[in-house]
């Protein structure tokens, strides 16, 4: 009777293109990329968990290797990635390729390639029986408003013993970020009532209504680059919390008062403001606009729905996974960012949270999206020292 062989332990490197042929476009299944995970760490002996989305066509990731203890590492990454419709891209997104030190495909950076090395450590933890467990934690619906991760979050709880520190390895260029903004956001739609122009007297324009609530959100804007950050945001830029709309739709034709409008109002909001206190806010505007709405036209109004809201990312005194992060990479500086990522998420759920993978953020969402080799290779060595660390080296 044969042995069973030696299941194959893959590089980093070759997880990542496994990894990047997946089209995980938040828009569509990831299911593929799960199951190959799956698959590969059972064969390495490593059971897996999922946390499946309502619809049954996605699913999160969690394991955990060492002993059944709590107090463990989390290392935590994102599935999807966006879209590559519209882009010029020099090479097929879903291949990578290398290419002048960089190693180009669709999530390299963003985040596939933290994904990679995650994978890979957990492998390598299991095999270095790890005195301290390691966990590893693959949300879907990162890119859509950080959505997926707060039921995976929930679904851990009671399944793996409790880690003590998560680290969310979006691109850092391996620097400790202690500190993020957060985001909420509001699909805003504008009920209007339509006339002839010539007598938009009569009628209510959801456009035109529309007007006043970007003028709102201008000068919340305004106010907030005029005042005095609070001792959370002071290492923040900008320091404030910003109000944003990218896009809004509406109207049908130039002579007739518009009877929808819609678009997303989202507001990035720094640590130690007050999510509730922005929201009453923008509410207020809302109500007040409505109000002038409906005394033409009783039938018209604005509704809202809410569709993310993600947490900042509030800095730790003495955080036990900025101390991890700190110890392996020598880095002591004060880095915070104004993008939002899953650590928020993880920090309200009570883990000591830090941000820090391979890559620059800038490279992140563009076309021939790209990872340097040498940030790769960093973020694999750091990891292979995290593990000697697990391992009371």
């Amino acid at each position: 009777m044969r042995d069973n062989p030696t299941p194959e332990r893959l590089s980093p490197r070759a997880i990542l293109e496994t990894l990047v042929a997946f089209p995980t476009v938040s828009r569509d299944t990831n299911l593929p990329l799960i199951d190959w995970v799956d698959d590969y760490l059972a064969s390495h002996g490593i059971e897996s968990h999922r946390h499946w989305h309502e619809d049954g066509t996605k699913a999160a990731l969690f394991a955990h290797v060492g002993p059944k203890i709590s107090g463990g590492v989390v290392l935590s990454g994102h599935t999807d990635v966006v879209p590559v419709d519209g882009q010029a891209w020099d090479t097929d997104p879903f291949v990578v390729i290398e290419k002048d030190g960089r190693l180009y495909g669709r999530g390299t950076c963003d985040m596939k390639g933290f994904d990679a090395l995650a994978i890979w450590a957990l492998v390598e933890a299991h095999y270095a029986e790890v005195e301290r467990p390691l966990q590893l934690a693959l949300s879907y619906d990162e890119e859509v408003g950080c959505t997926g991760a707060p039921p995976m979050i929930e679904a851990m709880q009671g399944v793996l013993p409790k880690a003590s520190a998560v680290i969310v390895g979006e691109p850092s260029t391996m620097q400790a970020v202690t500190g993020h903004k957060g985001g909420l956001g509001w699909m805003t739609h504008l009920h209007g009532f339509e006339v002839h122009s010539s007598i938009l007297h009569t009628g209510v324009s959801a456009v035109m209504n529309a007007g006043p609530l970007l003028v709102w959100a201008n000068a919340q804007n305004a106010a907030g680059q005029a005042s005095e950050p609070n001792p959370l945001a002071v290492d923040f830029e900008p320091h404030w919390s910003t109000w944003h709309v990218g896009q809004i739709e509406g109207g049908t034709a130039h002579n007739i008062t518009a009877k929808d409008c819609e678009f997303a109002m989202s507001v990035r909001l720094v640590p130690g403001d007050d999510a509730g206190v922005l929201e009453e806010a923008y509410r207020a505007a809302v109500v007040g606009v409505e109000a002038g709405m409906k005394a033409i036209r009783p039938e018209t109004g604005i509704t809202l729905t809410p569709f993310f809201n993600v947490p900042p990312l509030v800095p730790e005194p003495e955080g036990e996974a900025e101390g991890i992060v700190r110890r392996i990479t020598g880095d002591n500086a004060i880095h915070v960012v104004s993008y939002a990522t899953e650590a928020g998420q993880f920090q309200e759920a009570g883990y000591s949270a830090v941000v820090c993978g391979p890559g620059d953020i800038a490279q992140a969402h563009q076309p021939n999206e790209f990872i340097e080799i040498s940030q790769f290779q960093a973020g694999q060595d750091f990891l292979a020292r995290l593990i000697d660390l697990l391992k009371g080296d």
